[in-house]
């Protein structure tokens, strides 16, 4: 061996000594950083001197015991390059064995020009066995004083009308959110953003609380399972073999934690790509009959509704035409079941494309909602019973909104799928409202198909399977559903649960769209549910349908086969060309205040133009401020609102106030005045 030689590999193995001993720095984005103590196996993050997280580790479950990356006696680290759809940057492993313990990898993804990180944690070994990972935990610094700090509620999904909330946190008990947590001080906007990027194998939960002695406590863990929030009666399933890996956890201190929400969302949408097709034509737009005709589906009725919208909604368009979507009770329409002849369906949506709309069905492909007539009932397209087919959770099943979970692993399952879908797509449907997904999500004692031991593997592959079957005929949105799992599969989905046509209906809708806004960034296209006027006072439908504007696309639902005073509603409302505009993007509206159920005002920039919507919930007047500095808008300029409806102008000013009817909603363009 040549002397340069040995002397790079002496100074090779004293670089390993020293950070063995000493620890490592790991860079993320222009100035974060990691500090890993080899020595101890936590770590601290800091961007530039301000430390965000303190007492940082990892902790796993095998069989049943549970370990501590601080557990271990030796740790070495090693970094590779990396370049994937995220960006460019480095992979930190750090590899941690010890004496009895299964060996643990603690992963750091960093990217040179993001100012968050990712991470992970693995179990190498043989036999293992887990359902609980916490990747990253620890005690958060970064807010300095920690009082008045909100921990952000995210639901896993949107059934049985959750909310999304905020609470301050206490010392009294930890605050749990799905997928995704943020703390955040809504004084400054400044919070921290902490989930799972990553829903193939793991439902996630983000706990966060207050420590005695004011410190923040976070921890993400995957294997989560809470019945008032997952809707699980039963513990995450286990995962098994001789490596289990955690999903991918983003982990981010913002200004503003909004633009962290949107951040992850965006990063979600890159780490978990979709797999459905590319939806490539206009923004949404249609009616849907759940939102008053609902089981009184009859052919003559959804006939004379084309009819409505082809000769007196003309125009009530995106892209050129509109859908009309058929709700549950379709079946209405055929003879013989599901089985049976479809020739009058058929004949519906041939009727609609030859008025020049595009028609839509709907399905609920993973429940089965005559349970009670028994499990010996021949399930249609294939030899199995219902009762073979039920999702088996313990001694029981999972029944909730009335129907029982379906195995999505189960062949009769899938045969039940292949026959309906093919039979909707050679009536030459073009879109298709799929509905309690939820349901293929649960977790169970045992999944036909013995590869899959989780609810969020049995999900994916229910959702691939139904995709095949579509073969990309229709455009696909989802109703009640996992809020985030379901981005890789549909190109709309609908924000809350079912809306129709009072304030408050409003009011909830907005709630979701308060916290929840950010998935504009996961899916093509956020719905308001169903828009409907029905009786209700003007300034109450103009509410419903900025709603619909705000969260990015428009679906309507009064049943236009009969006469009644929201036909000229509809006439005056839905056929706004200024109105319609708004959703051509497609994009969400931010919410400019979180400090309560539901914000008042919303904003969205499109190019070079400004909206505000803001909307009044209560009974009474209410008075609104409307402060450019809220609104992200530059102080040194001058701005005029101008109300779309009646073109009233107001001029923006830090004092500005807009007095609002009870229950009404107005919207307006912001632009640049000279001063």
């Amino acid at each position: 061996m040549t002397n340069k030689k040995i002397l790079f590999l002496s100074l090779f193995l004293m670089c390993c000594l020293l950070t063995k001993s000493w620890g490592i720095d790991i860079p993320f984005g222009k100035t974060g950083k990691i500090s890993y103590d080899l020595k101890k196996g936590n770590f601290k993050v800091f961007q530039q001197t301000t430390q965000w997280l303190a007492n940082g580790c990892s902790v796993v479950k095998n069989h049943d015991k549970i370990y501590s990356s601080k557990d271990y006696d030796s740790r070495i680290y090693s970094k590779e390059l990396l370049n994937d759809n995220i960006g460019k940057g480095k992979k930190y492993i750090i590899t941690l064995k010890g004496k009895g313990l299964p060996q643990m990898r603690q992963v750091f993804y960093v990217y040179d020009a993001l100012p968050y990180f990712l991470c992970q944690v693995q179990l190498i070994g043989n036999y293992l066995s887990s359902n609980e990972l916490f990747p990253i935990q620890g005690d958060v610094s970064y807010f300095g004083d920690q009082s008045g700090i909100n921990s952000v509620f995210v639901p896993f999904d949107n059934d049985t009308f959750i909310s999304y909330h905020t609470k301050t946190l206490t010392s009294d008990a930890p605050q749990m959110s799905a997928e995704v947590g943020a703390l955040y001080k809504n004084s400054s906007r400044k919070g921290l953003v902490a989930g799972s990027v990553e829903q193939g194998n793991w439902k996630s939960g983000v706990e966060t609380k207050l420590n005695i002695g004011n410190s923040i406590f976070i921890a993400v863990k995957n294997g989560f399972t809470d019945q008032r929030i997952t809707r699980d009666t039963i513990p995450h399933g286990y995962i098994k073999g001789n490596q289990i890996s955690s999903s991918r956890i983003f982990f981010g201190a913002f200004a503003d934690w909004r633009k962290g929400m949107e951040a992850f969302a965006k990063v979600c949408r890159l780490a978990d790509p979709p797999i459905v097709f590319k939806w490539k034509k206009a923004t949404p737009l249609g009616w849907n009959s759940w939102g008053a005709m609902q089981e009184h589906i009859s052919y003559d009725k959804v006939i004379k509704t084309v009819d409505y919208f082809a000769d007196s909604l003309k125009g009530f368009r995106s892209g050129g035409t509109a859908f009309i979507d058929l709700d549950s009770y379709w079946d209405k329409l055929i003879d013989g079941g599901l089985e049976g002849d479809f020739s009058q369906l058929k004949a519906f949506a041939d009727y609609t494309k030859k008025r020049g709309l595009k028609p839509g069905v709907y399905w609920a492909p993973f429940t089965d909602w005559g349970f009670k007539s028994g499990s010996n009932r021949r399930v249609e397209g294939s030899s199995y019973t219902y009762g073979e087919l039920w999702t088996k959770t313990g001694k029981g099943y999972h029944d909730i909104d009335g129907a029982r979970a379906l195995d999505p692993t189960h062949p009769g399952t899938q045969r039940r799928m292949a026959l309906v879908i093919n039979k909707l797509k050679a009536c030459g449907f073009e879109m298709i409202k799929i509905d309690f997904l939820g349901h293929a999500a649960i977790e169970s004692s045992h999944f036909y198909n013995p590869k899959i031991t989780t609810g969020m593997q049995a999900y994916g592959e229910g959702m691939r399977f139904l995709l095949r079957q579509l073969d990309g005929k229709m455009l696909i949105y989802a109703a009640i559903s996992p809020n985030i799992a379901t981005a890789r599969y549909v190109h709309v989905r609908r924000i809350a649960c079912d809306a129709f046509h009072s304030i408050s209906d409003t009011k909830y809708t907005m709630n979701s769209l308060t916290y929840g806004w950010w998935q504009t960034y996961l899916y093509d296209y956020m719905d308001a549910d169903h828009i409907v006027l029905k009786t209700e006072k003007e300034g109450v439908s103009r509410a419903r349908l900025f709603s619909a504007l705000a969260t990015g696309s428009l679906i309507v639902g009064d049943d236009f086969s009969i006469n009644g005073p929201w036909k000229n509603m509809a006439k005056k409302l839905f056929q706004n060309p200024d109105l319609l505009k708004i959703i051509g993007d497609g994009r969400s509206f931010r919410p400019l205040e979180t400090d309560g159920t539901a914000s008042t005002l919303f904003t969205k920039q499109v190019k070079d133009i400004a909206y505000l919507v803001a909307f009044n919930y209560n009974d009474g007047e209410q008075g609104i401020s409307m402060s450019p500095t809220s609104m992200g808008l530059d102080t040194k300029q001058n701005y005029m609102a101008i109300d779309i409806l009646s073109n009233e102008k107001i001029l923006l000013k830090e004092n500005a106030n807009l007095i609002l009817p009870a229950a009404d909603a107005r919207i307006f363009i912001i632009l640049k005045i000279n001063k």
